[in-house]
């Protein structure tokens, strides 16, 4: 059994950055540090929930929304950093939501910390890309990066096109296959009624083209494939698993939204206890891969 620490990679354009901004930047008194770190951060309350249950969580920061390259670069200084604060452990695992498993994966396959990463355990993540960033990309999408660029640096959307990911998981599955990094998927979708209301447009985009999703990337491609192989015939096998809770692309990372409570449960609970019920039910998801983790090498 290992207790190796676990970094918690965020996904892209992570909703969380300004509020995190403006408070560190306000809270003379270090009174919203918790706040920061816990329940207003991309993984809601899942950092906390986690230590509180005796594992070492590290909750890593990359570039907002870069290409898939540079953001890979800040995961590994990220990893390594995690590592610097435990000499004793040479290995970490990583739970990546969305972009983040990109990212865990580039940065193991292409920067050298194969040997470094005991398991990636991936959520939402599209490993072969999204129709959505299709459809954006095709509507002047790539046009707005360009014209943004000298503002805000917005190129990882496009290495988010169903196209990108192909030649990406090309360019990587000899070595994702004879490496001993343990990897795994949870996918989730929901119905559109149930959806984030924001991401109804998208979802709607997608299950046209690409079938359930979760508002932003489908079941299909957050799944990956079963197993991965190299033209020697080696052959690796990938755990697939449903997210085993209702949940949007949102509400994977701990969030809730109003569409996630019956009218008929109200009739029985209050609408604080709903939320903090569901948030909880999230957090739980992750605990057990937690606990699993453990029983890796």
């Amino acid at each position: 059994m290992n207790n190796y620490t676990i970094i918690l990679a965020h996904g892209i354009a992570r909703f969380d950055y300004l509020s995190q901004q403006f408070l560190k930047n306000f809270d003379i008194f270090g009174l919203a540090t918790g706040l920061v770190n816990n329940e207003l951060h991309y993984f809601k309350g899942i950092g906390r929930h986690l230590r509180n249950h005796g594992f070492n969580i590290f909750q890593s920061s990359v570039n907002f929304a870069g290409n898939l390259e540079e953001r890979a670069n800040d995961l590994k200084a990220e990893v390594e950093t995690a590592l610097a604060l435990r000499p004793e452990q040479s290995k970490v695992h990583i739970i990546g939501h969305s972009m983040g498993g990109l990212d865990a994966r580039f940065m193991i396959a292409k920067l050298g910390m194969a040997e470094k990463v005991s398991s990636l355990t991936t959520i939402g993540t599209p490993h072969f890309g999204t129709s959505f960033a299709d459809w954006g990309i095709a509507n002047e999408g790539d046009e707005l990066i360009e014209s943004l660029d000298k503002v805000i640096d917005l190129k990882g959307f496009a290495d988010l096109t169903t196209e990108a990911a192909t030649n990406f998981n090309q360019s990587v599955e000899a070595f994702e296959t004879i490496n001993d990094v343990f990897y795994q998927t949870y996918s989730a979708h929901e119905q559109k009624s149930k959806i984030f209301a924001p991401l109804k447009p998208a979802w709607q985009i997608i299950f046209d083209r690409e079938g359930d999703n979760d508002g932003l990337v489908p079941v299909s491609s957050q799944r990956w494939k079963s197993k991965l192989s190299d033209e020697n015939g080696n052959v690796k096998p990938i755990q697939q698993f449903d997210f085993p809770v209702s949940a949007d692309h949102l509400n994977e990372v701990g969030w809730w939204d109003t569409n996630q409570i019956e009218f008929s449960e109200l009739l029985h609970t209050d609408l604080i206890t709903g939320i903090i019920k569901y948030e909880n039910k999230i957090k739980d998801v992750y605990l057990e891969i937690a606990r699993n983790m453990r029983q890796l090498t």
